[in-house]
């Protein structure tokens, strides 16, 4: 019995070792895959391009440009320079335009600073000159009265001559005639001058006709009759005579 039941277990052990190596090896769920599935499951491969000339290209490959592209850039660069760079002779004509430019900048100045010294003495003379008009205008009414002075007593004097000598209305007379002298030629030193146009033409600047009337022996638009003098304050009109002017008949 005892043969008999460890023939049949040792029976059993030999079916069952048969049956385990008869059937494959199962993979675990974390083994690795195959190469070959992860081959197929990668992407396609992107190949890249490159920004950069083919004179970085080269140096890179080569290590250094090449004479020839050297000697290409070199002459290119002369090229340039030569087309862009003035000639000698616009260069000479560029200095002379400029120191041209300059002298006439220069001369400019010089006369307008001229013009305005001349301008300047012009209106400082102005100021000086006329600075007592006012003043002689005031002044030339007393040099008038003398003058109305003077006409009376020489009328006087002529009426007395012709009576009889009056001593004491010669005096006055002469002393009159002194004051009214001195007072002109001091009025004179600071430019201040009395004009009678008696026997001149007539000249709206500087008359002022009063009446006009025909004169036997007188021309056209001359001054016969001067009814008050007139004054001049360096040349310049102060005040214009008032005349009496002959017309034709």
């Amino acid at each position: 019995m005892l043969r008999q039941a460890i023939s049949t277990s040792s029976k059993a052990l030999l079916s069952s070792s048969r049956t385990i190596a008869r059937q494959p090896f199962l993979r675990p769920q974390f083994s690795p895959a195959p190469l070959g599935s992860l081959q197929s499951r990668l992407p396609p491969s992107t190949r890249w391009y490159s920004d950069k000339t083919e004179e970085a290209v080269a140096e890179k490959e080569g290590g250094e440009p090449t004479a020839q592209v050297e000697a290409q850039d070199t002459e290119t660069t002369r090229a340039t320079e030569t087309a862009n760079a003035p000639s000698d002779a616009d260069a000479e004509l560029k200095k002379k335009l400029e120191a041209r430019e300059k002298e006439d900048k220069y001369l400019r100045s010089v006369a307008d600073f001229r013009n305005l010294q001349d301008r300047t003495q012009r209106d400082m003379k102005a100021a000086r000159d006329f600075a007592i008009q006012k003043f002689a205008k005031d002044l030339v009414d007393s040099v008038d009265n003398l003058d109305r002075a003077l006409t009376m007593g020489k009328e006087k004097l002529t009426i007395a001559t012709e009576e009889e000598k009056n001593d004491d209305l010669i005096s006055f007379y002469e002393g009159v005639k002194m004051t009214e002298t001195n007072m002109l030629q001091t009025l004179a030193k600071h430019g201040l001058e009395r004009f009678s146009p008696e026997g001149e033409k007539f000249n709206p600047n500087e008359h002022e006709a009063t009446f006009m009337t025909p004169m036997p022996g007188k021309d056209d638009n001359t001054v016969f009759h001067v009814q008050q003098k007139g004054f001049k304050l360096n040349g310049r009109i102060l005040r214009a005579a008032k005349v009496g002017v002959a017309k034709s008949q």
